[in-house]
C-alpha cells in the first residue's frame, strides 16, 4: 500500500460509485493505472465489496441501538451459541465480541421502541446464558460513516 492506494481507498469510501474516469481525475492517474489498481486492491481483499447507504427511516428502521450483553457462562460453547443466535436476528446488524466488562456489543436496528422491545424479550430473551442486557438508545447521529 502507497499514498496512491491511500487515496483510492479514501476516494471510493466516501462514494463507491464512482467512474473510474472521475476516480483517476481525483487522485490525479491515468484511467488505466487506477483501474489495475483498483483491481489488485480487489483481488487482495483491500477492497471487500461494495454496498448503497440506506436511509433507515425510509425502509422502517429508524430505531437504532447498541447494547452490550454479559453471558453467565464463559466458555467456547456459551459464546457461539449466542453468535449463532445474533447470525440469524435480522435485526442485529453488528455483533463484535469485545473485552472489558461485557463480553458482546451490538448494533441493532428496529421499526420503533415497540418492536425494539419485542426483540429485547423475544430474541435476547430466549438466549441461553445471557446473564445482562444494556441498552444505549441512539437518539442522534452527528457522525455515522458506516451508513
Amino acid at each position: 500500500m502507497d499514498q496512491i492506494d491511500e487515496k483510492i481507498l479514501r476516494e471510493l469510501a466516501r462514494e463507491g460509485r464512482l467512474s473510474n474516469l472521475d476516480l483517476a481525475d481525483r487522485i490525479g492517474l491515468s484511467p488505466s493505472a487506477t483501474s489495475r489498481r483498483v483491481s489488485e486492491l480487489e483481488r487482495l481483499g483491500v477492497i471487500r465489496g461494495y454496498r448503497a447507504v440506506i436511509d433507515r427511516d425510509q425502509v422502517g428502521q429508524g430505531f437504532l441501538a447498541y447494547i452490550t450483553v454479559g453471558l453467565s457462562v464463559h466458555n467456547k460453547a456459551s459464546q457461539k451459541g449466542f453468535e449463532a443466535a445474533m447470525e440469524t436476528a435480522f435485526e442485529v446488524k453488528e455483533c463484535h465480541n469485545i473485552a472489558g466488562a461485557f463480553e458482546y456489543l451490538l448494533r441493532v436496528e428496529a421499526a420503533d421502541l415497540n418492536a425494539y422491545k419485542r426483540f429485547h424479550t423475544e430474541v435476547l430473551g430466549t438466549v441461553p446464558n445471557v446473564a445482562a442486557i444494556t441498552s444505549y438508545i441512539v437518539m442522534e447521529s452527528p457522525k455515522d460513516l458506516r451508513g
